[in-house]
């Protein structure tokens, strides 16, 4: 993990006559133009590369916009906007961590806490709180809202993988049970689109975009 010592705006410092909060607060917007070059692995659907964190973030705000109907316990849809706008942030300096990758993962709740410490940080008091929160809520998914933003974060890349006729479902070592163990959160906040996400990669399966499993 490479948490950067100063943040992008030292490189061109904002004029005195910009200070106090609002100084904090687009030094903070300006950082986190970082996200638009973390890459995933996900495919895009409209063209031949890999999405960044940026465009994940935007579309999963989209999609709860679009699908909150579709909870199965009444979701606040700004509040769960402001948890999948905020959820990513920490891969500025923590890095993506596919899902399908076990190692990764050991290591990646402890990579995020320290990144989520640093860039938080650079807010004001008070609103750095807001937002260390926001992305607690969505770790802990305790909450409707976090719940039914954390289906939204496992959906969006399986409409993708779809879309490129496997994507990352062609991981080695990657089975069509692997990749229904780590959807089946989905069920947790819509029985009906998991559902639908079930239908997908069953006919994923059927297809051979994803190593046969044993169900």
């Amino acid at each position: 993990m490479t948490i950067a010592n100063e943040p992008l705006s030292a490189d061109n410092p904002l004029p005195d006559g910009v200070h106090g909060r609002l100084a904090e607060q687009l030094t903070f917007l300006i950082e986190v133009d970082r996200l638009k070059t973390v890459l995933r692995q996900s495919p895009l659907a409209a063209a031949d590369r890999r999405e960044n964190d940026a465009e994940h973030s935007w579309h999963l705000a989209l999609m709860v916009l679009v699908l909150a109907e579709y909870a199965d316990e009444p979701v606040d849809v700004a509040r769960t906007v402001e948890l999948v706008l905020v959820h990513d942030l920490v891969e500025i300096y923590a890095g993506d961590t596919p899902l399908y990758d076990d190692e990764g993962a050991a290591s990646q709740r402890e990579r995020e806490e320290a990144a989520a410490d640093a860039l938080f940080a650079l807010l004001p008091s008070g609103q750095a709180e807001v937002f260390r929160l926001r992305w607690d809520e969505f770790e802990a998914k305790e909450t409707a809202e976090a719940q039914f933003a954390k289906a939204m974060d496992r959906l969006q890349p399986l409409l993708l993988n779809w879309m490129a006729e496997g994507g990352t479902w062609r991981t080695p070592g990657v089975t069509a049970d692997t990749v229904r163990e780590r959807k089946a959160v989905i069920g947790d906040a819509s029985s009906e689109l998991w559902a639908a996400a079930r239908t997908l990669i069953d006919e994923g399966e059927r297809r051979g975009w994803v190593a046969r499993g044993s169900e």
